[in-house]
Order: structure tokens, then sequence, then C-alpha cells
């Protein structure tokens, strides 16, 4: 059981969430990589270092050095593939690995308890730091997301991965797909979810091994990898006398000058165009959701994995063929979805509703859950804000498009239809889409995708949330486990999916797999709970409220989480007991 107090919400800056993909490693893993291949029915692995020297960077004003030492794990023979997800919120996470066996593939299920939720493999990494006079002066382990950043160990391995960016952070996920494309390696350090240590400046030495349990279950060698590591201290008036610009100092959970190898994509940074992060803004600390941020109603994100150092990928491009490069206009090894496209103009002839595939859209429990004053420091108002997510189970996208008649100010919305083959065979009104233009938003939105209550004891509504128009963005992966999911979603990011002012037509998509987080944080749109009495409530999240969209059921798009509220007027409390075995507020 969580319980929360009286908050007030600061404004903070989101990174979207992405792993970077880049071409190639070293020589040396090159090297490793292409040792003979061993019959085997998994991969086989191996932990390399990519340099044999690192310089890590810690903040006189705040110290904290982050422990990326250039450690990947390297999968050869077959990919490293695992399965993870829960029957449900009332079981445990489970996890099963991929094997061939006479080329062909078998589920393997690994021990109870190998994961404990969606982040990665709990303890992976062990890590120890000796000074120059050998003496031990850190030992720490960590997880590994085996979807980390990671680029190719030969030229003719894959040219990209099949697996998805980053792994789930999301508190009601339900699945997830991790893996190591053959020919790949992995980074094994943490990122931004990891935690600094402190290290004071000089000289160290760093081993990086595989934990035993690990290196049992998936035949990895027991070798670690030994890294020199020299600390050097910063500060802020070094960079602010080099620039004339004082850049913010790095804070809990942040890379602050960690510069723009750790610099992930802007998306849901600014939640609008063009405003791209100084590099101590690259990697935002993990935050509930249900804070105000500039990423104006999405949320919670984390920030990116780590990238591999420029310095080290412009020397391996070199070494590369054109061909084997990246593709036009992406020269630093990074992948950003590119917008989706409506049609060119609006549909005509009959509508119609073919019986073909269609979304599954449902709803999670809320989460995030906090009390605050809006951020508008009103004397005696309270607010509750939440995170809400809705998310499509498929086996078909949802997509909707939108069509402006010239000089007016909303869109005529239509859901499109698709059969098996990707051939568009029907399409059907359902609603409008609206221009908003409050600053964070700046964007249009699809009215009547979901709707927010507050509701008591008896399931009778109390509060009604005023936020019902939405732009739709791929920002969680829920279930890429489900049949059709998509584990590289376009449209991840606000400023590739709402269109412009200026726009005649705009597609927002939502594709299978992924749901599309909310937080209601804002006046209007959090529950005003001044004048509700203390007791038990429940947050419902309603997809679909007026069943405009066509969906494949109908009777899973409401998800509650029950609440229990407490305090004052003006400081108010509230209690977010666990929802089955998730014991997230």
């Amino acid at each position: 059981m969580t319980r929360r107090r009286t908050v007030r919400l600061r404004r903070t800056l989101l990174a979207g969430t992405t792993a970077v993909a880049v071409t190639a490693v070293t020589a040396g893993i090159v090297a490793a990589a292409q040792e003979p291949a061993k019959a085997a029915a998994g991969p086989e692995l191996s932990l390399v270092a990519a340099t044999t020297s690192v310089t890590l960077t810690t903040w006189k004003e705040d110290p904290g050095v982050y422990l990326d030492l250039g450690a990947y794990l390297i999968a050869e023979g077959t990919p490293l593939e695992l399965k993870v997800t829960r029957k449900s919120y009332k079981d445990p996470v489970t996890v099963t690995q991929t094997v061939y066996e006479g080329g062909k593939a078998k589920a393997k299920k690994l021990p109870t308890g190998t994961v404990k939720d969606f982040s990665g493999l709990p303890g992976f990494s062990e890590i120890t730091l000796t000074d120059q006079a050998g003496k031990k002066v850190l030992t720490r382990s960590e997880s590994f997301c085996p979807n980390n950043a990671s680029g190719r160990v030969r030229p003719d391995a894959p040219s990209t991965s099949k697996y998805p960016e980053s792994c789930p952070t999301n508190p009601f996920t339900l699945g997830s797909v991790w893996g190591v494309q053959k020919g790949w390696a992995a980074n094994v350090y943490a990122g931004s979810y990891s935690e600094p240590v402190q290290l004071p400046a000089g000289t160290y030495t760093a081993k990086v091994g595989v934990a035993k349990k690990y290196r049992d279950l998936f035949g990895i060698a027991d070798k670690a990898a030994t890294v020199k590591v020299t600390v050097v201290e910063r500060s802020d008036e070094d960079e602010e006398g080099s620039t004339g610009v004082a850049p913010r100092s790095a804070k809990a959970g942040e890379h602050a000058g960690h510069g723009a190898g750790h610099q992930a994509p802007t998306g849901h940074a600014g939640h609008g165009p063009g405003r791209a992060p100084a590099p101590a803004e690259a990697a935002a600390p993990v935050t509930s959701g249900a804070g105000p941020s500039y990423n104006v109603g999405h949320g919670p994100l984390k920030a990116a994995p780590p990238a591999l150092p420029w310095a080290l990928k412009k020397k391996q491009q070199s070494a590369l063929s054109p061909q084997a490069r990246d593709s036009g206009g992406q020269t630093d090894g990074s992948r950003q979805a590119p917008a989706v496209k409506p049609l060119s103009k609006r549909p005509t002839g009959k509508a119609s509703v073919p019986d073909v595939p269609k979304p599954d859209l449902r709803s999670l429990p809320a989460y995030g859950i906090t009390v605050g004053d809006g951020d508008k420091d009103i004397p005696g108002k309270d607010y509750l804000a939440f995170s809400a997510n809705v998310w499509n189970a498929g086996p078909a996208q949802l997509v909707v498009d939108g069509f402006r008649s010239p000089g007016k100010a909303t869109m005529d919305a239509f859901q499109y239809f698709y059969d098996a083959k990707g051939k568009q065979v029907g399409y059907t009104p359902t609603g409008t889409m609206e221009w908003d233009p409050r600053p964070g938003h700046v964007h249009w939105h699809f009215t009547d995708f979901a709707s927010y209550r507050l509701l008591k004891a008896d399931k009778k509504e109390a509060v009604r949330s005023g936020k019902e128009a939405f732009c739709l963005a791929n920002t969680d992966a829920i279930d890429y486990t489900v049949k059709n999911a998509n584990w590289h979603p376009y449209n991840t990011d606000l400023a590739t999916a709402c269109g412009e002012e200026n726009s005649i037509s705009v597609r927002e998509v939502l594709d299978v797999g992924s749901g599309d987080t909310y937080t209601q944080d804002l006046p209007g749109q959090s529950f005003d709970i001044t004048d509700v009495p203390n007791g038990t409530y429940y947050i419902q999240v309603l997809a679909n409220p007026e069943k405009r969209l066509k969906e494949t059921n109908l009777d899973n798009n409401s998800a509650l989480r029950k609440i229990v509220l407490g305090g004052e007027p003006g400081k108010r409390t509230v209690t977010v007991p666990a929802h089955d075995l998730v014991n997230a507020n």
C-alpha cells in the first residue's frame, strides 16, 4: 500500500524513451564475434569491452558518476530472445527463452523468479572497482535490458535489430519481448535507470562480469571485462566560463554533462515542434507521470538507455562500406520514427464497416496518483492527479484520419479498416478532431477517445474529468506478445503524431501492443476533490466512451483503481492500495 500526502507538483522536462542502434562496435569485438559457431540450442553469448579505457565525469556541484563502462553482451549462433509475460495482475511475471533445435524455434521456460518485472534481468552484471593501490572501492550489480543501446559487431549481421527499443516501465505492462539480434551486441549498462556512484577524481580499474546464475542459465563464459576508468571533476563555473551559458547541474537520475552520446530523441521532451534539449537535459529523472511537464498530458517516461559514444561510432563508420552505414539523413546512428501520413484526400463513396480484423481498445488501471493544488497555488483547493493509459490489444491498428474543410476550425474524423494484406477495404465516420492551441499542446486532438471519472464506493459518479480529446501516440509498450504486435511503432512522439495548426489533414495511429499514457494533472483534467468527502473511491479509465470507434470487443474498455481520500481541506491525502500484485501508486 502506497500513501501519498499533499504535494506541490513541479514542472520537469522529460526525455523520450528510445534506444539508439549503431552499425559496429570495435575491431576487438569483431574478432571475438567471428569465432567459429558451435552447435547449440541457444545463442552463443560472450561479454566483451568495447574499449580498454573510459573517462567519466563527476560534477562539483552535484557529485555522482554513471558507470557506463562500455561492456557489451554479444549474441552469436542465434539471437538471445526472451518473452516476458503475466496472465493477469494476480499472476507473477514469467519469462521464456526462444531456443532453436534442428533449426526450429522452441519455447524454454526459465526458472520462476528469474524476473520480477519488465525492466530487465535483475542483478545481471557485477561490477568491482579498485583504486591505484589495488584497494576495492566499489562493488555493485545492475539489471540488464537486452533491448538496451546496441550495435552490430560484424558487417554481415542484420542491418537492423528486430527487437523493441528499451524495456517498458509502465507498472501495468502485460507482456514484453527482449532480445539481442544475432551478430549484435547490447550494452549491459543499465543506462539512466541506474543510480550514480560517489567516486573522487582519480584512476581506477573496473571489472565487469555476469552473475553466476545467468552464466549457468545462458552458457556465458566466466570471463570479466577489464576497463581502466579515469574520473575527472568538472564544474558548472568552468562550463559557464567556456560557453557563456551556465548548464543545469546534474540531479539524481540525470546524465547532465554526458553530451550527445547520451542524448535522447526529443519527441516527448517538448510536446511541440522544434525544441531540442541541451545535453544537460538529455536524461530526465524518473517521474510518476502525475506531475506537470513540458510533455503536457503524456507520461510517465524515463530517459533512454545510453548510446555508444560518438567518437567510437565515428571511428567505426570510417571502416564500413557505404551500404553498411546509416541511411540518408541518419548520420549519427539514430533511429527516429517518421511521421505517419494521412491519405491525400478524404474518403469518397459509401461508408462501410467490413468483416476484417479491428483494434481492441483496453484501459489500464490509473497510476501515478497524487494530491496537489493543480500547479496553480490556489489556497484551499485540492486536485487528484493521475496517469491513465488506453492501449490496443489488436489484432489490427487503430487508424484515424482527420480532414479539414478549408476555413473550418475542426476536422472530420474517419476510422479506416484493412484486410490481411494491408489493403484498405472500408471506412466509417467517427467524430471530429479539434486544434488545441494551449501551451504544451499545440496540436490536433481526436475527440471522445477516452474519459475519466471518480466513482464513489457504490460505483456512482462523483467527479468527471474535463479531458476527452487526445492526440494519439504510442508512448508505452504494454504487451508486445499479442498477435500482430508492432515492436517498432510509428508516431511514438508528439512531434510526428499530431499535425500543425495549418494542417489540412492528420493521421493518428495506435499500434497493436502499444498504449497512450496521459497524465491528468491540471485543473479541468484532474479531479477537483476540494468538496469531496473523505472515504473510498475508484478512478475509472474508460476507453471509447461513446462507442464511436469500431472494435473487436467493447466489454473490456473500463478499468478501475481503488483509492482512499483523507486529510483536511488544503492538505488532503490519498492512499493507494495495491492492485492485485501491482503495488505501484
